[in-house]
């Protein structure tokens, strides 16, 4: 680390996982044109670690992603008043001394994900009108706790996966007009509380990975037009719920793997003609037929379906009732790189031959 006192020039400095660098990080103190700094994973690093930063006034990128810091370094970052980018998952955060974050308000991208922090830390986190994008993932927060994001109104992206947030705090979020991008995996949010995201036309990913979402909650997203990735992996969505999908024409990315689907719902997904990545695993009644209708087989809707294929990256349809014979109606997938067949009636030969007779793009499959 001594090593590095004399490069007065330097902008970036990346460190991650030096296991060994306790201590030294008072030799990069004199770098103070340094803009971006990762210390990400070096477990080595303690509160007194972070004292030498604070004369590096041009810093706008902080990355400490599980470094094992507490909430004293609050200290020294607080007067790092530049700061645009700030990673703190993973570090042993609580609430206390979260309040020196109000004053971080030229902040654009603030994670707190994996710490022990509640709604009381949102608290000070409403002057943060600057920000762009606030990951809380696996935090103790909950529907009260995101009234303090009502005015963070340049809010882009929200991570809020494995958190306690239910249908009630969506409400607070309905007034963020410029959101593109929320999950919501693994939350306690309903069918009910999906409305309340309806007006949020910028939105354009989604992430609905949670058992008690179902088919009634996707009538509620039927206005977000611009969505162009949904997952909607463990939702138990069935036939009825795909019709729901048909103005989402801009998809590009679709997961449904509840186990609901047959192959009749497919035909509510076959014509989304920008879809490049289909996963539709663990639906164990889909058979051949959903390959069939995917692929444009059918003469009178050819043109229409072919325009989609020719976007279509990648497909996943394991642990189906699929079978080496369907396999020959993928041969209209040419830019196909991606295809998982697990646990259905297929080998890996069988894609082989597949690949070597009309699909030479496929660079990944399974089983192989």
């Amino acid at each position: 680390m001594a090593a590095l006192s004399g490069l007065v020039n330097l902008m970036k400095l990346d460190l991650e996982k030096c296991p060994g660098i306790h201590g030294g990080l008072i030799h990069i103190k004199g770098l103070t044109k340094l803009e971006s700094l990762s210390i990400k994973w070096c477990n080595c690093i303690t509160d007194a670690d972070m004292k030498p930063l604070s004369g590096l006034q041009n810093l706008s990128v902080l990355n400490l992603e599980g470094c094992p810091v507490t909430a004293s370094c609050f200290d020294t970052l607080s007067v790092l008043v530049s700061l645009l980018y700030l990673n703190l998952s993973r570090c042993n955060l609580s609430d206390d001394g979260c309040e020196k974050l109000s004053k971080l308000g030229n902040l654009k991208v603030l994670n707190l994900g994996f710490n022990d922090i509640s709604d009381a830390c949102l608290i000070h986190l409403k002057g943060l009108t600057n920000l762009e994008s606030l990951n809380l993932d696996s935090c103790r927060i909950g529907d009260n706790g995101l009234v303090h994001l009502t005015g963070l109104q340049n809010l882009k992206c929200l991570e809020l996966s494995d958190t306690e947030v239910g249908s009630n705090g969506l409400r607070y979020l309905s007034g963020l007009c410029k959101l593109e991008s929320i999950n919501l995996s693994f939350t306690v949010v309903s069918d009910g509380g999906l409305r309340e995201l309806s007006g949020l036309t910028s939105l354009k990913s989604l992430n609905l990975d949670a058992r008690q979402i179902t088919d009634a909650g996707l009538a509620a997203l039927t206005s977000l037009t611009g969505l162009t990735h949904l997952d909607l992996f463990g939702a138990r969505i069935t036939d009825s719920g795909t019709s729901h999908l048909r103005n989402l024409k801009n998809l590009r990315s679709l997961e449904i793997c509840g186990g609901g689907l047959t192959d009749a719902g497919v035909k509510n997904i076959k014509d989304l003609s920008s879809l490049s990545l289909l996963n539709l695993s663990q639906n164990c009644n889909l058979t051949d037929k959903t390959l069939e209708m995917i692929s444009g087989i059918d003469v009178t809707l050819y043109f229409v379906i072919f325009l989609w294929l020719t976007g279509l990256i990648s497909l996943n349809v394991s642990n189906s009732r699929v079978t080496s014979a369907g396999l020959r109606h993928l041969k209209p997938l040419k830019n196909l790189r991606s295809l998982t067949l697990e646990a259905c009636k297929v080998t890996a030969n069988d894609i082989r031959r597949l690949q070597s007779a009309g699909l030479p793009n496929l660079v990944n499959f399974r089983p192989e």
